[in-house]
């Protein structure tokens, strides 16, 4: 028995911010974000729409893809780093948006490592036997974390989900293999340093602006070069197959320059990363599902291809999983 991914689906919201917006934000130019990032435009939530908006949206796609109704859902995981509350977690709030009832739903937070953290949780619940059919679910609304007063990351972020059904079933296809990872000695180098237990909503946390995203850009873009090539590397590794068999790496969404600098190290062409993030910047936990949902309905994934799909993030965190489709 292996976990199949048996549909997928993803949604984004209507309101786009292009970067014509930011000139007249900030202090920055068209050309100054297409060089250093990649991305034109990116997704932003529209008032009143909340992360588990997304999700459901996202969720109802995966399920009409995979040919299932609502009811057929044992498990609902959902990787998230913007809830819609502290409590209660995302997915139960999603779980009463698609309709579902008293099954186990719970968040992971890994930043935008979240949905193949997920995946890999959802896979091991169901090689157990006990869970047959499972909702994985990647969805951040990092624009209601982002300050756009600080012009080297605010052009970064977008909002949006993606969505996977998982179902065991006998056979060759479906996760071969998963890797997790973390490093919380470099926690500081992507955080939000207010809004928790540590640092409650205060006067003095909000006239500071900690409650927005804050980056060191620099060691990041070393990590998430480093971890790209490490990652696929070792999921070859593991599987025992050659790095130029794998047919599709769907990378996490947040830097063109990082995914051309891993696709030279790996010696591949860099067609074989799918990449979308002209169009929607960094989604964090969404960009890998959605990315994914992208490349499976436009045929740049067909049955029995190894896909390899890698993240890296806040925490430090990073993840994979190696697919046979």
């Amino acid at each position: 028995m292996r976990t199949r991914i048996i549909g997928t689906g993803a949604y984004s919201p209507e309101r786009v911010l292009t970067n014509a917006d930011f000139e007249r934000m900030v202090e920055t130019t068209d050309e100054w974000i297409r060089t250093r990032t990649g991305i034109r435009e990116r997704h932003m939530l529209a008032p009143g729409e909340d992360t588990s908006d997304m999700a459901a949206e996202a969720a109802k796609r995966a399920l009409d893809a995979a040919g299932i109704e609502p009811g057929e859902i044992d498990l609902v995981v959902c990787g998230t780093i913007t809830p819609d509350t502290i409590l209660p977690s995302t997915a139960c709030w999603l779980q009463k948006k698609i309709g579902v009832r008293e099954i186990p739903c719970f968040d992971v937070s890994a930043a935008c490592s979240g949905f193949i953290y997920g995946l890999a949780v959802a896979d091991g619940l169901l090689a157990r036997g006990r869970y047959r059919t499972a909702l994985v679910i990647g969805c951040d609304a990092l624009t209601r974390f982002t300050d756009y007063e600080d012009r080297s990351t605010c052009v970064l972020f977008g909002d949006g989900a993606g969505a996977a059904v998982l179902r065991t079933e006998e056979g060759e296809r479906g996760i071969l293999y998963t890797h997790l990872g973390a490093d919380g000695w470099r926690a500081h180098l992507l955080e939000i340093p207010a809004g928790g237990a540590r640092r409650p909503a205060s006067v003095e946390t909000i006239a500071a602006r900690e409650h927005y995203i804050r980056m060191n850009g620099r060691e990041i873009f070393k990590f998430a070069v480093q971890k790209a090539t490490e990652l696929v590397r070792d999921a070859a590794e593991h599987v025992g197959c050659r790095i130029d068999e794998i047919s599709e790496i769907i990378p996490h969404q947040v830097n063109t320059r990082i995914l051309k600098a891993a696709a030279e190290r790996l010696n591949v062409p860099i067609e074989r990363f799918y990449s979308h993030i002209e169009q929607y910047g960094n989604t964090s936990a969404a960009s890998v599902p959605v990315a994914l949902d992208e490349a499976v309905r436009t045929g740049r994934v067909a049955e029995n291809d190894l896909v390899c799909l890698i993240a890296f993030g806040a925490g430090l965190t990073w993840a994979s999983a190696l697919v046979r489709w």
